[in-house]
């Protein structure tokens, strides 16, 4: 029991420094290839396909209801995420000048649904965290039918997109394993020893992406001495557009502050880590839309603390100078 609170307790402790730490690893990487060289392919996809199944796990019959008792407020989420994020990229693309290479992995992290870790950035920036899950949840569902269409819209006239293999693949590694992780949730959600397993799939997700960052790296890691400044550019001002149009959909749509906090977060960060599987699988003659998908997820992670302290510095400063009034 002593060895199970340890691990607990290293897997929470590593949740909270996920950016920290896939840095770290994508940084070491660059400097010793060899240390990550054996995740790709197949190896890659089931190491996503465990991160997913971590989410469905976590997801239980009222996370559904939400979506029924909430219909609206979702749905103007969802659509915010795969119109913003998608048009953001590909206007970046042509307003940047950006190589294929680089235009097809930036739109195709635009195409992704919202990302898992964007429930913790919500809860610590006091979001709304019933309605980032509900997105996350919603955008999910849809990617197997929005991320192929959308690649296809944008992306297809620049390079061949597989839109019934990309489907095939999204519902491989994300709802199959969702499904799965919903299946026993639901099934021994009550048992103890469940409820103490679930303690330790934070920190088995942050070491999941850290080893797809890692092969990514591993890879391709050599042509980013050549790209990476108009790569990071790139995924930065994506990021940074998505976290504003975000909530400023949330201002059009009347939220309240802690909804407009959700969907901006839910909007900013996006599931890049399926991005970099999805570039490794279907676009394997293009090695740099990978690299702009394992880009995103290492900035993501990082922008995603960041816009949290933000959210929470704001609400710090508008209390004191209520107390100073």
């Amino acid at each position: 029991m002593g060895l199970l609170i340890r691990v607990q307790k290293a897997s929470a402790a590593l949740a909270r420094a996920t950016p920290a730490f896939i840095t770290a690893v994508a940084a070491a990487t660059y400097f010793v290839p060899a240390a990550f060289s054996w995740v790709h392919g197949t190896v890659q996809t089931a190491i996503l396909g465990v991160i997913m199944l971590s989410m469905g796990m976590t997801l239980k019959g009222e996370d559904f209801r939400i979506l029924l008792s909430r219909p609206l407020d979702i749905a103007i989420g969802t659509a915010a995420q795969f119109l913003l994020m998608p048009a953001i990229a590909w206007t970046l693309v042509h307003a940047m000048g950006l190589p294929r290479a680089v235009g097809v992995g930036l739109i195709l992290v635009g195409c992704c649904p919202g990302g898992v870790s964007s429930n913790i950035m919500t809860f610590l920036c006091r979001g709304d965290v019933a309605f980032s899950v509900g997105m996350t949840t919603l955008s999910t569902l849809a990617a197997p039918f929005m991320t192929p269409f959308l690649m296809l819209t944008l992306a297809g006239e620049t390079v061949d997109v597989d839109a019934l293999g990309m489907f095939q693949s999204i519902l491989l590694v994300t709802l199959a394993p969702v499904a799965l992780g919903f299946v026993l949730n639901a099934a021994w959600g009550r048992r103890a020893a469940y409820r103490e397993t679930l303690k330790v799939m934070p920190g088995v997700a942050v070491l999941g992406l850290a080893c797809i960052v890692g092969g990514v790296v591993s890879a391709h890691g050599h042509r980013f001495a050549a790209s990476g400044a108009l790569v990071f550019a790139a995924v930065f001002l994506h990021n940074a557009l998505g976290y504003l149009g975000g909530y400023l959909a949330g201002v059009a749509a009347r939220f309240t502050q802690p909804k407009r906090r959700t969907i901006s977060i839910e909007v900013g960060m996006q599931n890049a880590g399926l991005a970099t599987v999805l570039a490794a699988r279907h676009f394997p003659l293009l090695p740099e839309a990978a690299i702009a998908s394992a880009v995103s997820c290492v900035w993501h992670s990082i922008s995603g603390a960041l816009m949290a302290g933000v959210f929470n510095a704001a609400d710090a400063f508008l209390a004191r100078r209520k107390g100073d009034l």
